[in-house]
């Protein structure tokens, strides 16, 4: 009987996928704490995850004629990229907040490693019936 391995891997996978874009984000937010005008950006890692679990899902606007407006999803490389409002606005337009950026930066690692731990017990399951150890 043939196994899919992404419904083995639940959400996992994914979760690893945002989580490692994430992790992008929250580094280039703090290499440009020092940046004027730079605009931190985050990832709504919740509606990130359900939109990846059910990319046909959600509200979509209908529309008769091309130049029509588009939903939230429409014409965006990412919907659920964020830019965060700061606590204090500093003087240069700069809205990178560097220990907010570090605390989420090693909240985001711990959650990576524990998504890795999780993917890595699935396998070591799937190794477990393939070999029947």
């Amino acid at each position: 009987m043939p196994v899919k391995l992404d419904t083995y891997l639940g959400v996992h996978a994914t979760a690893l996928k945002l989580r490692s874009q994430r992790t992008e984000l929250l580094a280039a937010n703090l290499a440009n704490a020092d940046t004027p005008g730079y605009r931190a950006r985050d990832i709504d890692f919740k509606a990130a995850l359900a939109a990846a679990g059910n990319p046909a899902g959600g509200v979509h606007l209908a529309t008769t004629r091309a130049g029509h407006m588009r939903g939230a999803s429409g014409g965006e490389s990412s919907p659920d990229l964020k830019y965060r409002v700061p606590l204090a606005p500093s003087l240069d337009g700069n809205t990178v907040d560097a220990q907010l950026e570090q605390a989420a930066f090693a909240q985001n690692t711990v959650r990576y490693q524990a998504t890795l731990s999780f993917l890595s017990s699935k396998f070591r399951g799937l190794m477990t019936a393939i070999t029947g150890q």
